[in-house]
């Protein structure tokens, strides 16, 4: 069985098939169909019920393309592929699909229909919660909102933050002063930074104080104002610290906080702020909490079949 495509034009044509075609073979491996272009027209050939599941990949693969998607690499072919079969019947919007631009100019936006309930809860909510496991995009996504606000003028500053708590390890017994310190803890925050703004202006920002990156220790006391808030890797706060980061929350502001609640690292037998804060604010309106699952991850496959044998094994030993 044949199936033609029509295609807008060549730039749609070489988003979707990718460099070197990498893209196009890719969905023929999949699906178990041949792709051939010719002209605007797509055609794919195989068995029936393959070249009709294969169609409506590619037609999802095109509704995020037309939605703002730009080029399609093959992290978001995985996510994009994987998750089709679970779109919403209505295409996204581009100003859904397109939270901010990266440095390199591509498009920067949710990939899974978790990450766009996730995005749209941060476009609506003061304070939105996004829990789940690695790899779901919940501080890039949430870095790029912050980004976007900053650059629209929404907020004056962004503050990003983390509890310098991680796989046992004590601040103490490494070199340097607090910020050399601290500094490690705090890059994955910088690293999502440096992809969406040019350096020169981040130093400025860090310079001016318009951009804050900081230990959550450091904000005891201050009431935040005018600000895009991020609290990442939640899951190492405990009770009092995420109290404490809460009513921080000033005039104008918003917050996002993110956490993976299968990775904490406090001492046993302490309380998991991050949990805490989900029995008891659970019904406050102008609250939102987002749950991602493994089929939000959009990093290497291996990943998503990981998460899902760790979740396997820990129901087993529940059970």
């Amino acid at each position: 069985m044949d199936k033609i495509i029509k295609l807008e034009g060549r730039q749609e044509a070489q988003s979707l098939f990718g460099n070197a075609d990498e893209n196009a073979k890719a969905i023929e491996k999949e699906f178990g169909v041949r792709l051939v272009l010719r002209g605007g027209h797509l055609k794919l050939s195989g068995t029936a019920a393959k070249v009709k599941k294969a169609e409506g990949a590619i037609d999802y693969l095109l509704e995020a393309l037309r939605a703002g998607q730009g080029e399609i690499g093959n992290a978001d072919l995985y996510s994009l592929l994987k998750n089709f079969g679970r779109a919403p019947k209505k295409t996204p919007s581009p100003e859904m699909s397109a939270v901010t631009n990266s440095l390199a100019g591509k498009t920067i936006g949710p990939k899974t229909p978790g990450q766009r309930d996730y995005v749209e809860a941060i476009r609506k909510h003061d304070i939105v919660f996004g829990i789940g496991p690695a790899g779901t995009g919940k501080t890039y996504l949430a870095m790029a909102c912050a980004v976007e606000s900053l650059k629209k003028q929404e907020v004056r500053r962004l503050i990003l933050t983390r509890p310098a708590l991680e796989a046992g390890e004590s601040l103490g017994f490494l070199p340097g002063d607090m910020y050399e310190k601290i500094s490690p803890y705090l890059r994955p925050l910088y690293d999502a930074l440096y992809d969406m703004m040019d350096a020169e202006r981040i130093e400025k920002y860090l310079e001016t104080g318009t951009i804050e990156v900081a230990p959550l220790a450091y904000m005891r006391g201050r009431t935040l104002n005018d600000a895009f808030i991020i609290l990442d890797e939640a899951q190492n706060c405990t009770a009092e610290q995420m109290k404490m980061f809460l009513t921080r929350l000033g005039f104008d502001s918003r917050a996002v906080i993110t956490g993976d609640i299968t990775q904490s690292d406090l001492p046993d037998g302490k309380p998991i702020g991050l949990l805490q804060a989900q029995d008891i604010l659970k019904d406050i309106e102008g609250i939102k909490f987002n749950y991602f699952t493994g089929q939000d991850v959009v990093r290497h496959a291996l990943v998503q079949r990981i998460i899902e044998a760790y979740d396997k094994a820990i129901r087993a030993k529940s059970a």
